[in-house]
C-alpha cells in the first residue's frame, strides 16, 4: 500500500456535509473529528483506547435508523480485535468503522505497529463477515469509502493507509458530563439529559 493519504484530509473529506451522521473517535481520532468541527453529534472517547468500535456498535443498534461513524487508529483495532467478530455476527447496517493507519502507536511515541509488518485489518474484518472490507490507500479509495458510507452500505470496515505524522491536537470540550448530555440532547432532544 502507497500510505499517501493524511489523516485530517480524510477525516474531512467523510464529515463534509455530514448532516445527521453520528459519530465516535478513538483516542487520536479525536484530534481529527474536532478538526472538522467540534460537533454535537461527535462523541469523542477520551482515554478509552479500544472501546470506540464496541461503543459504535451499541450505538448503531440502538438508533438502527441513524448512520453511525466510528473513526479509530490501528494500535485501538489491535487492541479490540475481538470487536470486528462481534459487529461482524450482529451485522448493523448503518455501521461504518474507519480505522486510519498509520503503522504506528501514535498516542505512546510512535513506535513501529503490526500493520506495518502485514497485519491485513481489512483481511481480518473480511474473515469475521463485515458485508464491505475496504483497503484505502488513494484519493479514489476515501471518495468510493464516502460513498458507500452516505449512501447507508453498510456494516463496512475501511483500513485506510495513512501518512505517519505529528499534527497538533486540537481539542473537543474534556468535560466527560458536558460531552455526554450534549450528545444526548443532539441524538434525542432536550429531554434526554437526566440526573444520574
Amino acid at each position: 500500500m502507497k500510505k499517501l493519504l493524511h489523516r485530517r484530509e480524510v477525516v474531512a473529506q467523510l464529515l463534509r456535509d455530514r448532516g445527521e451522521l453520528l459519530v465516535i473517535s478513538g483516542l487520536t481520532a479525536v484530534f481529527d473529528i474536532t478538526s472538522v468541527k467540534d460537533h454535537e453529534l461527535n462523541f469523542p472517547m477520551w482515554g478509552a483506547m479500544g472501546g470506540g468500535a464496541m461503543m459504535g456498535l451499541g450505538l448503531a443498534l440502538a438508533q438502527a435508523k441513524r448512520k453511525t461513524l466510528v473513526v479509530t487508529g490501528d494500535g485501538e483495532m489491535l487492541m479490540g480485535l475481538g470487536a470486528l467478530a462481534t459487529i461482524a455476527v450482529m451485522r448493523p447496517k448503518n455501521l461504518y468503522l474507519v480505522v486510519l493507519d498509520n503503522e504506528h502507536y501514535a498516542e505512546t511515541g510512535m513506535q513501529e505497529g503490526h500493520t506495518g509488518h502485514g497485519v491485513d485489518l481489512a483481511g481480518m474484518a473480511k474473515a469475521a463477515g463485515f458485508k464491505h472490507a475496504l483497503n484505502v490507500d488513494d484519493q479514489a479509495g476515501v471518495s468510493r469509502l464516502r460513498k458507500m458510507i452516505y449512501k447507508g452500505e453498510g456494516s463496512l470496515f475501511a483500513q485506510v493507509k495513512i501518512v505517519a505524522e505529528k499534527l497538533p491536537m486540537v481539542l473537543p470540550p474534556r468535560d466527560g458530563s458536558f460531552i455526554k448530555n450534549r450528545f444526548r440532547i443532539a441524538l434525542l432532544g432536550p429531554n434526554a439529559v437526566y440526573d444520574e
